[in-house]
């Protein structure tokens, strides 16, 4: 599964793969190629069902920062709020003038970060990914990046010119439809779900901030958190493997993962993608969109 991947874009010569770590990020923190950016969102736990909050994480960007990042906000106009569900991906159009406003342009690189468990900088990650802009995520994030005692900024960011030029390449196979799901999760085609949430998500014994609890008929259950170590860190590859391994066989695909609204489910993709598969999908609807419809199936429980 290591063999490139037709529409595949080849790797940036600035990154080493989707993932960095901190000692590799300082040592090129001034390199005029590279744009980081601190994609923290805010999602507080539902506090009883349908009790669905969001916010941005900009202040808490402004507060406490790697230096020379920008706050891309996901709850912002890194979404497409004309769509049914929330953090929906926004049309190629509308995410190339947002990332220009950060920076972003032809020849660059991006290494997305969060404080937040690394489950946002990995949605970011997969968007950029998606229309073929080089990304990789920061392994363990600010928190990482902190103890390691490197300096961190406060305040608000200098004014950008324009960065020039962004040209985005839409790559086919790495969103997923309601339509596939559910072609997927009935045996009429080919594949594997897995859902990212954790496990009282899963089964349905607590809270969701969606239409209902439970899970996709058919899915298997990988949650994102269980592939970090303590620190916000992805596992090693032997555990990581271990661990994906125990819930999906090589010859199973395509893979199409979900959570509650495609941001767990960036994190699961991303392990996978460190595991060497390149035929995951994300469903950007997630349950958000598929709790919607009462006569599509949810079932309780494992």
């Amino acid at each position: 599964m290591d063999a490139q991947h037709p529409g595949q874009p080849q790797p940036s010569p600035l990154l080493p793969g989707p993932l960095v770590d901190e000692t590799w990020l300082a040592a090129r923190l001034d390199d005029p190629g590279l744009v980081i950016l601190d994609a923290t969102a805010l999602l507080p736990s539902p506090r009883h069902d349908g009790d669905y909050r969001s916010g941005s994480g900009h202040p808490q960007w402004a507060e406490r920062h790697i230096p020379g990042s920008r706050h891309a906000d996901l709850t912002g106009d890194l979404s497409d709020h004309s769509a049914p569900h929330h953090f929906a991906v926004p049309p190629p159009d509308e995410l190339a003038a947002a990332l220009r406003r950060l920076g972003v342009r032809d020849g660059s690189a991006v290494v997305a970060y969060d404080s937040a468990g690394g489950i946002w900088a990995a949605r970011l990650w997969w968007m950029l990914r998606a229309v073929s802009v080089p990304a990789a995520v920061l392994d363990g994030g600010r928190q990482a990046w902190e103890a390691a005692g490197h300096p961190v900024a406060t305040g608000e960011a200098k004014p950008l010119r324009d960065p020039g030029p962004l040209t985005l390449v839409p790559r086919p196979g790495l969103w997923a439809g309601l339509d596939e799901v559910d072609a997927i999760s009935r045996g009429d085609r080919p594949g594997a779900l897995v859902c990212a949430l954790p496990p009282s998500g899963f089964d349905g014994t607590a809270p969701t901030r969606y239409a209902r609890r439970g899970h996709i008929p058919g899915s298997r259950s990988l949650p994102g958190r269980g592939l970090l170590d303590d620190f916000g860190r992805f596992l090693p590859r032997a555990e990581l493997a271990t661990r994906v391994g125990a819930v999906l066989t090589a010859d199973e695909s395509p893979v199409v993962v979900y959570c509650g609204g495609g941001i767990s489910a960036a994190g699961t993709a991303l392990a996978l993608t460190l595991l060497g598969r390149e035929d995951v999908a994300l469903y950007d609807g997630s349950l958000e969109e598929w709790s919607q419809d009462p006569a599509r199936p949810i079932v309780l429980g494992r």
